[in-house]
């Protein structure tokens, strides 16, 4: 499968770089505003493929997009000082609309993968300018929560992250909500497995995972800048969903026509995704103050993605 990614910053890259070490996809084709970095992030994933796999890598214009299965879009401007959350989202619209103008009739029949944050929000958005179904413009959502969630509950319990099944639910962000009462290690719910093998989840133990998992991101960024590696590896997974048809339960976001009592509105939740995108949601069972968070989660979201305004784009 061909896959375009617009955006060659670290995500991208990164992006990139995940997919063509997997093997996940025959080409890959970078596009950036700026074609000297899309030239030299190809460029560089390129030399590494011969190690490890035969995808084939180059930087182009949006034309050189034709074919794409899978489209991620990674593209967006940074906050300026002094500027608001919701300005910041109104300058990214324009972004998307000027990239989803050049992209869509290129590739009008791809899968979307967006990647820019927020991303829940700048997927509502991007569903509501290119008029696509919801099922195929899809958001990293917490894919990578998830994925934290479960490497910290799995080192907990001293078993391997993949046999731990566990989801965050809700906002790729600070409202996301830890589905702790549906969360199960092998076939045994957490609680239950957590106390056989001796490390049982106190009150402590869940706080510090939830700090670990909700913190994670402030804590890279404080470190070193940016986070991409783990989002790279999230989005590669997803594509290599869509690519195989392999209808894997992940947790994306999509805008959805009712979640936890808030109408059109996208968020995570688990959702089986193949080849045509996303098949079916699933609402997993909730404790009430799961539920109660993720209502409140799905509140803000919509609430910020209908302040943005987008009639002049449409």
């Amino acid at each position: 499968m061909k896959v375009g990614i617009v955006g060659a910053g670290m995500v991208g890259s990164s992006a990139g770089y995940a997919l063509a070490l997997m093997g996940i996809a025959s080409e890959i084709v970078l596009v950036d505003q700026n074609s000297a970095l899309a030239l030299a992030q190809a460029e560089d994933i390129a030399h590494a493929v011969p190690f490890m796999s035969s995808t084939v890598v180059n930087a182009g214009g949006y034309r050189d997009l034709e074919g794409c299965g899978v489209v991620i879009l990674a593209a967006g401007v940074s906050q300026k000082p002094g500027e608001t959350r919701l300005e910041l989202l109104g300058r990214n619209a324009l972004v998307f609309h000027a990239v989803l103008r050049e992209v869509l009739p290129v590739v009008p029949d791809a899968i979307f993968l967006i990647a820019s944050n927020p991303v829940d929000i700048m997927t509502q958005i991007t569903t509501r300018l290119s008029g696509i179904a919801p099922q195929r413009v899809i958001g990293s959502g917490t894919i990578l929560d998830t994925a934290r969630f479960r490497s910290l509950v799995g080192r907990h319990l001293g078993i391997s992250p993949q046999s731990v099944h566990a989801y965050v639910l809700g906002e790729h962000g600070d409202s996301e909500v830890l589905a702790w009462s549906a969360a199960r290690a092998g076939s045994v719910a957490l609680s239950s497995f957590a106390a056989q093998v001796g490390s049982p989840l106190t009150e402590t133990v869940r706080a510090g995972i939830d700090d670990g998992v909700r913190n994670a991101a402030y804590k890279i960024i404080k470190g070193k800048g940016s986070t991409y590696y783990g989002i790279g590896a999230g989005l590669a997974r997803i594509v290599k969903a869509i690519g195989g048809d392999q209808r894997d339960v992940l947790t994306v976001s999509i805008a959805t026509p009712e979640v936890a009592g808030v109408n059109d509105v996208a968020l995570s939740i688990p959702r089986v995704v193949g080849a045509g995108g996303v098949v079916v949601d699933l609402f997993p069972d909730l404790e009430e103050a799961e539920y109660l968070a993720l209502n409140r989660s799905a509140s803000l979201l919509k609430q910020q993605a209908d302040a943005v305004s987008i009639t002049g784009l449409l």
